[in-house]
């Protein structure tokens, strides 16, 4: 038996330590993009997603002044006035789009929209989405589809979109949560959605490792100031009964988007996301949908 643990310890390590060393090349390979030829000038364009409020605005405010390589930025939700208040908070030249990402053929018509326009999309950011907290018998099969499709085949036909307009050096993100590392009761549909998002990202930023484009999953904690939370349990019983220690939309953007710059595979903006990723990792899930049995309740 003591055998078997210092084997299994060595390949833990041992794996450990490559997952750091590829990481680190993975950077410098993004830190250095080719130079693409490109004989006709394009439209260097930021698309956020979800960007009426929440972490979309902040992150469009956040690619107005960090970004240096974009021309405009295109904004993205279902809000048309929130859209147009956020745009004209930018110093950039903004494009307000309403359009429901639950309809692929909306998203598919972007395409016709990027090659008419010879855009070259440098950022995308995947911030749309919404979770609904409750018994899974108690949400209607119209909300859990809806949920499913904003959470998981918007942003991968986002990416399909996208990602021919794209070059060495672009940024591809989606908003994933700290719910897609184990099961969660009675945020069943929502943690299953992004536990999708997060295995979907990671893959990938393998496929697009060659091609210098720097995929990155966000993964936060509990955001107070978002309206996630209202709306998650605007339908009444939640099964959940407080969010302790919610993170600010601000303090996630903010620490979220420096890595993302960097090309960082997964980032947990917060040192609850952070522990809650290391502990999923070394608990079976069978014990954690114990833990978070009693975490609801406090």
């Amino acid at each position: 038996m003591n055998h078997i643990i210092h084997i299994t310890g060595n390949i833990v390590i041992y794996t450990s330590l490559a997952g750091i060393v590829l990481l680190f090349l993975e950077c410098i390979w993004y830190a250095f993009p080719r130079k693409v030829k490109n004989t006709c000038p394009s439209k260097r364009i930021a698309l956020i997603t979800g960007a009426s409020g929440g972490l979309g605005r902040q992150y469009a405010f956040l690619a107005d002044r960090k970004l240096k390589d974009i021309d405009e930025i295109w904004l993205v939700g279902r809000r048309i006035s929130r859209l147009n208040e956020t745009a004209g908070l930018l110093t950039h030249p903004a494009k307000c789009l309403q359009m429901d990402l639950t309809e692929t053929a909306e998203i598919s018509g972007l395409k016709a929209v990027f090659a008419e326009g010879n855009i070259s999309v440098r950022c995308l950011i995947n911030c749309a989405g919404f979770g609904t907290v409750g018994s899974s018998s108690d949400i209607s099969i119209y909300t859990q589809a809806k949920m499913i499709n904003l959470n998981c085949i918007a942003p991968a036909a986002l990416a399909n979109v996208c990602i021919p307009f794209m070059h060495p050096g672009s940024l591809l993100v989606n908003i994933c949560s700290t719910a897609g590392f184990q099961p969660l009761q009675y945020l069943n549909t929502y943690a299953s959605s992004k536990t999708f998002l997060l295995r979907y990202t990671r893959a990938l930023r393998r496929e697009l490792l060659p091609k210098q484009i720097r995929v990155s999953a966000v993964c936060p904690y509990w955001i107070k100031d978002t309206g996630f939370i209202a709306a998650a349990t605007a339908g009444g019983e939640s099964g959940i009964k407080d969010f302790p220690l919610s993170s600010n939309v601000k303090s996630v953007s903010r620490f979220s988007f420096f890595w993302m710059k960097i090309g960082l595979p997964v980032i947990t903006p917060g040192i609850i996301c952070s522990l809650h990723r290391m502990f999923s990792k070394l608990i079976p899930d069978t014990v954690l949908v114990y833990i978070w049995d009693v975490i609801r309740h406090i």
